[in-house]
């Protein structure tokens, strides 16, 4: 809004004029609840703004505000006189009265959007009493001011749209609630001018009818089932200010399947906009200054304020989670999510792309996109050779999801209300539960640092180790109440302890998703200042400067991801995959490749490609619970690149799976896998765990493929017996307990369809999945199709991948295998 001169109080009484009216469609009956009870969506700075173009910058999205008093108008005389009167205020610049009555009638009550934002015009309603309407319903918002000589806007406090009215307001006895005066001539529902349009004229419309809009469907009954506007808004709010962790809190077992993110329950929202804005001929022009009214609003800081106070009244009403969770997640989350709205959804261009069309804007949030590949032809599918008797073979350590807490307590309540327990303020359990345990407990719990001291302590068994993955998630699940402070006295601690007892091991990062507060909060490079996440960076930078070269402490700085050679022949390559994340807010903004990373890595392993070198993956967030674009761009990726792409690592679900590639062309030839390393902390209800792999050797024409894999836990119910010391053991190894012949693509796949018929194979599984402990209910047949079809799709959103799972059924009803969330 900078360089938009604000008006002062002179301008802000205007003329009165005629304006010919347009055909209406009928007003929409009201659900009782609605009609009883209205939601009080209003935003400080914007339920008494008007607005006005300025013909210097007719050509910009900017707005000038001003603030007469515009509350108060009696909602009585605004109903009644509104068809007859025909009056709107005329507009000051180069619109003219047309612009201005679209401004005043389409402006829709200020108090049903997001911050209170315009929603578009209904026919006004009818008086109290009148058709359609419960009398005494209509009320007005706000305190009834009236002003001699001032405009005013007027809009019935309920749920469904209705007309905005800018009028005139004398001053004028209020009538009795409840006793309607005489309606004039034209005044009701079947023959409603609709203010503000061009000159069309006004035809009849039965009380069961909707008015034809441009060959469309008539417009639904809203009081039968048809989306409610005002609830849409509600929903918008919701999802403006409440995070996903808060929705996905409540303790439940480990699940294989992924979340269903912020993005994803947003476009659900998407067809039910586009269908309670279709048929009210809002103008490109109203669309884009009431939208940027919006922005402008709501990035007042007490227009924040307000969001949050009323995303924390809806997260304690909905019992989302508890009062005080409420509370801090709000308040810490408000700031980026209102400031990542603004941006993308509430953007002028963004909101009237979706709701007009693309003559209006880009509407490009959930649009698909690819990256480019080079013009070199794929060398043909060449399997790896099996390394030759008495090869060397080099062992990874590989731990992921340490998530430790600073404030866990022994002794305090494992099964609070709050989404993460055993600590200070989780308080003491019943007398007939025992307490949280000395090195952790299987609960909605993380872990003390003890428990990870005696981790790496104890890795001698496992070892040596030639290098360490390491994928992130250091903080605990607290992620309601998390500073930045917190997050860099996590990610040093952590770090000093690792280099405490790895030392000369050279260990490899990455970043996870709750590295950065709010959790999920991974801005794309260009946003820049206090938003962006140099802070953390920057520190990561610094912390593991002695493990990094120069150049990938370059790119680490700008996106968080890098690339180096750990050994001749082998290219390590870490990803950001906060950048792929469903939960990621601010990939609202942009999410085509986010900070390039994808063509980056298309760069890297052509580079590769071209030296005869391999190439390893780690990240954290697995590719097949990204979004979708990012997901099938990836595996469009592997799958040029297969001959060269020896290893992929990744964490984040908590437990022991992977993901099967396949060529696109058929869906049928396996041709890489990634692995997905169970995780260190117990949450939820697990043994601490980690992964030890082993890979090809470090020798010349070595291929680096993963050669086997085993699994260490830690038995939290023999290490918390009263004189116990915790002992680190050896749970499995993968090719001895499941008789794989190799470790390659194929015997994984194989396994799959090997466990689909055997159902002691696939309980073997489900007990080593969980770390040696499985929740206490059985996997079922729907369970075990759903856990197996994950393991096929290493991309998200295609069923097709699991078709063979279920010859039986159709894609649909594998498809909805996808349907539990993911608590990680």
């Amino acid at each position: 809004m900078e360089g938009r001169r604000p008006l002062s109080r002179k301008h802000t009484h205007t003329p009165s004029v005629r304006l010919p009216a347009r055909p209406c469609s009928p007003a929409a009956s009201l659900p009782e609840l609605n009609a009883r009870r209205a939601w009080p969506l209003a935003v400080p700075g914007i339920q008494r703004q008007v607005w006005r173009k300025e013909a210097a910058h007719s050509k910009s999205l900017g707005w000038a505000f001003h603030q007469p008093h515009l509350m108060g108008c009696q909602q009585e005389r605004a109903a009644s006189r509104a068809c007859d009167r025909k009056e709107l205020p005329a507009a000051p610049g180069p619109h003219g009265p047309s612009f201005w009555g679209r401004a005043g009638a389409e402006s829709g009550r200020g108090r049903g959007g997001i911050g209170g934002g315009p929603e578009r015009a209904q026919p006004t309603p009818p008086p109290p009493g009148g058709p359609g309407s419960p009398p005494g319903r209509w009320t007005v918002a706000g305190k009834q001011r009236k002003r001699k000589g001032r405009s005013c806007l007027w809009w019935p406090r309920s749920s469904q749209p209705t007309a905005a009215r800018v009028v005139s307001c004398p001053r004028r006895r209020p009538e009795p609630e409840g006793q309607p005066r005489p309606r004039p001539a034209g005044v009701g529902r079947a023959n409603q001018p609709c203010l503000g349009s061009r000159a069309m004229p006004c035809h009849g419309v039965s009380p069961g009818q909707g008015h034809p809009r441009s060959g469309r469907e008539h417009r639904p009954d809203r009081s039968r089932g048809g989306p409610s506007l005002g609830l849409l808004w509600v929903s918008l709010v919701l999802a403006l200010a409440l995070p996903d962790s808060l929705v996905l809190w409540a303790p439940a077992g480990a699940h294989p399947l992924p979340t269903q993110g912020h993005l994803a329950r947003f476009s659900r929202l998407v067809p039910q906009l586009r269908d309670a804005f279709a048929g009210w001929n809002l103008t490109c022009p109203v669309c884009k200054g009431l939208f940027t009214a919006i922005d402008f609003g709501l990035k007042r800081e007490a227009s924040v304020a307000w969001v949050g106070s009323m995303a924390i009244k809806l997260c304690k009403m909905l019992k989302i989670a508890p009062p005080t969770v409420c509370q801090s997640a709000v308040q810490l989350f408000e700031d980026d999510m209102v400031e990542v709205w603004t941006r993308s959804v509430l953007s002028p261009s963004e909101a009237c792309g979706l709701l007009l069309g693309s003559t209006c804007g880009h509407w490009d949030i959930f649009s698909s996109w690819n990256i480019s590949l080079p013009d070199v032809p794929k060398p043909s599918p060449k399997p790896p050779n099996p390394p030759a008797p008495g090869a060397p073979v080099s062992r990874i350590l590989f731990l992921t999801d340490l998530h430790w807490d600073h404030d866990y307590l022994e002794g305090t309540d494992p099964d609070c209300e709050n989404p993460l327990c055993c600590r200070q303020d989780s308080g003491l359990p019943p007398a007939s539960r025992p307490g949280a345990g000395y090195w952790g407990e299987y609960s909605k719990c993380d872990l003390p640092l003890r428990t990870l001291d005696s981790l790496l302590r104890g890795l001698d068994p496992a070892g040596p180790f030639d290098m360490v993955y390491w994928t992130g998630d250091i903080p605990a699940h607290n992620v309601w109440h998390q500073s930045r402070q917190d997050q860099l006295r996590a990610l040093t601690t952590i770090t000093a302890l690792v280099k405490k007892y790895l030392g000369p091991v050279p260990v490899y990062p990455a970043v996870g998703n709750h590295e950065s507060t709010p959790v999920n909060g991974f801005p794309p490079p260009f946003i820049e200042g206090n938003y962006s996440s140099r802070w953390l960076y920057e520190a990561m930078a610094k912390a593991w400067e002695p493990w990094l070269p120069a150049e990938a402490l370059h790119t680490l700085r700008i996106g968080g991801f890098y690339a180096l050679s750990p050994r001749p022949g082998l290219r390590l390559i870490s990803l950001n995959m906060n950048f792929c994340s469903r939960e990621n807010f601010w990939l609202l903004i942009n999410s085509t490749d986010p900070a390039g990373q994808l063509q980056w890595l298309v760069g890297e392993l052509q580079a590769a490609e071209d030296r005869g070198d391999k190439v390893h993956i780690i990240g954290h967030i697995p590719p097949g619970h990204c979004l979708k674009s990012w997901s099938w761009n990836y595996y469009r990726i592997v799958t040029r690149y297969e001959n060269t792409l020896a290893g992929q690592f990744f964490g984040h679900t908590h437990v022991d799976e992977f993901e099967v590639f396949y060529d696109e062309e058929t869906l049928s030839r396996p041709l890489s896998v990634a692995f997905l390393a169970p995780s260190a902390t117990t949450y939820i209800g697990l043994n601490p765990g980690y992964r030890v792999y082993q890979i090809d050797g470090n020798y010349s024409g070595s291929s680096h493929v993963v050669l086997d894999h085993e699994t260490y836990i830690l038995n939290l119910t023999q290490a918390n017996e009263v004189g116990a010391t915790p002992r680190w053991q050896l749970l499995y190894r993968a090719r001895e307990t499941y008789g794989l012949p190799n470790a390659l693509p194929a015997a994984w796949h194989d396994l799959v369809y090997r466990m689909r018929g055997d159902t002691r194979l696939f309980q073997t599984f489900w007990f080593l999945y969980h770390k040696g402990h499985p929740p206490s209910e059985p996997c079922g047949t729907p369970c075990r199709l759903a856990t197996l079809c994950a393991q096929l799709s290493a991309r998200s959103d295609s069923p097709a991948l699991c078709r063979h799972l279920m010859p039986d059924a159709g894609l649909p009803d594998v498809h909805r295998l996808w349907l539990q969330p993911l608590f990680c």
